[in-house]
């Protein structure tokens, strides 16, 4: 884009400047020419053209009426052509430019307005090519970059060797990829994420503190799995500013492709490392070569951990890679493998069951703030002497991780001596076989109290809870001990179940044990 001030410089048009207009005026962008002799070119003008004129409307109009015309139409300003019979620029055009803060020049009688057109047309042809030339010379640099596995660091570096704009690379988790010239905290990376989320995703954030940010989007078509930010609005970037982040964008769109190729490779060989323990056989001998391969140690102790998500039946995209960057920033190496349900963790552990349990309830809480609104929970599954030993706990750690996560509210992180047999019994079961156990001992309870208001199913549970002691269970449920005991026997009548037999007290505890699980 061209501006007044730059064609004040160039001396070959023999501009001068009558009305600067208000400050800064003349080093605005101009967006073309418009030669004109209408009264009221408004029409006709786009907004910040330059107005060409000789005057000849002067007989139609006043000059105030003129300069407000051409005001209303938002030009850039206005270029008074001298001729032989006008020597100089008419006095009230000069007034009224002045009133309504209307940049006026004069051009001489000797320089026709064809020469503005050729300098013009000169300028933007001129910055067209360097702009194409700068494009494709950045183009090379970014490709150089890329090949040589300077990722997305280095493509941030080739895009601040042009232009000094604080930028960062956020993907779909809310994971910092790469950031130059700025720093994104939890919160506005949160909030990037979420944003990549929307269907269409902004093109653009309010990021709290760090004001609005320019977001151009990375990934396939159809498909958004990271951002390029700039931490300035879109209004306040130049064409070519805007021209120079979207190509990067695109360069950064192969480069993710790349890291999602790697992962998924990765995540195939884990889980077939699962396959391999869980088969047993022929497929031992392979394990320890697949353990060498991601940096853990087959010859030391190897603990399974198994995270999922409590009330869920899947898990969520990213998961696996969360808690692999966990290990490794906790410095632990350790083989991560996605299932449908849950992320199975073996790592080198040389600790013992006592120091696990913090480290576990750190990454619970790690994928909970990388997942808002989803409580994380994680099995412990104990440790193994080498590979060889590595089913029981991947069988145990998995099994603990699906009684916690069908358990609803409780803690997050237990081992398999934690919890009771039959605790562990039921998280075989799935839901459907829960709440047929659950209904088939309860129901009739259930229909007594919606029916009568009744309260024995809380009457059951207190009794339960109290190890079958009548004083601490009435005293608990502030009645009497005759009430409680005509409870307990409506409860068997309905149940067919006496709790004080021993077999009927343990049907009725599964049975509620099951309905809070399913």
């Amino acid at each position: 884009m061209f501006t007044l001030a730059s064609l004040l410089e160039d001396e070959s048009l023999g501009l001068r400047v009558l009305v600067p207009g208000p400050p800064g005026a003349l080093e605005e962008p101009v967006a073309w020419i418009h030669n004109t002799e209408l009264p009221d070119p408004s029409g006709y003008v786009r907004r910040r053209e330059l107005v060409l004129t000789n005057g000849l409307w002067d007989d139609r109009i006043a000059a105030s009426g003129f300069v407000a015309n051409v005001r209303r139409a938002r030009a850039a300003g206005i270029v008074f052509g001298l001729r032989p019979e006008r020597p100089a620029t008419p006095e009230d055009l000069v007034a009224a430019c002045r009133d309504a803060g209307v940049p006026l020049l004069e051009i001489a009688a000797a320089v026709p307005f064809t020469a503005i057109s050729e300098a013009v047309a000169t300028r933007y042809s001129e910055e067209r090519q360097g702009a194409l030339v700068g494009m494709v010379r950045r183009g090379d640099a970014l490709a150089t970059a890329i090949s040589r596995g300077a990722g997305a660091s280095g493509v941030l570096r080739v895009l601040r060797s042009d232009h000094e704009l604080p930028l960062a690379v956020v993907d779909r988790m809310g994971r910092l990829l790469a950031s130059a010239g700025t720093e994104l905290d939890a919160a506005q990376l949160h909030a990037v994420a979420t944003g990549l989320t929307r269907r269409p995703p902004p093109l653009e954030l309010d990021l709290g503190a760090a004001g609005r940010a320019a977001l151009y989007l990375v990934g396939a078509v159809g498909d958004v799995d990271a951002a390029l930010i700039c931490l300035r609005p879109v209004s306040e970037l130049t064409r070519a500013e805007q021209d120079a982040l979207d190509q990067a964008a695109r360069f950064l769109s192969l480069e993710v492709a790349k890291q999602q190729a790697v992962q998924a490779i990765e995540l195939r060989f884990a889980s077939e490392l699962l396959e391999m323990v869980l088969s047993g056989g022929s497929r031992d001998a392979e394990v320890p070569g697949r353990l060498r391969a991601f940096g853990v140690d087959p010859e030391g102790p190897l603990a399974v951990w198994t995270t999922a998500f409590a009330g869920a039946e899947a898990t969520l995209p990213g998961l696996a890679e969360v808690i692999g960057e966990f290990f490794v920033a906790a410095g632990v190496p350790v083989v991560v493998a996605a299932g449908s349900q849950d992320v199975v963790a073996v790592l080198s552990w040389r600790h013992g069951e006592r120091e696990a349990a913090p480290l576990a309830e750190r990454l619970a809480a790690a994928v909970g703030e990388r997942f808002p609104g989803h409580r994380a929970v994680v099995g412990l599954g104990g440790t193994a002497r080498g590979p060889a030993g590595l089913r029981e706990p991947l069988i145990r750690s998995r099994e603990v991780c699906r009684t916690l996560r069908r358990g609803g509210a409780g803690p997050a992180v237990r081992t398999f001596a934690e919890l009771g047999p039959h605790r562990l019994l039921l998280g075989t079961q799935n839901a459907a076989a829960l709440r047929t156990l659950a209904d088939g001992v309860l129901a009739p309870i259930r229909e007594h109290d919606a029916r009568r208001g009744g309260e024995l199913e809380a009457t059951l549970r207190a009794f339960l809870d109290h190890d079958g002691h009548w004083q601490a269970t009435a005293a608990a449920l502030r009645v009497h001990v005759n009430t409680l005991r005509n409870r307990l026997a409506k409860i068997a009548e309905l149940t067919g179940r006496d709790t004080a037999r021993t077999a009927d007290r343990v049907d009725l505890f599964l049975a509620l044990q099951a309905a809070d699980m399913a």
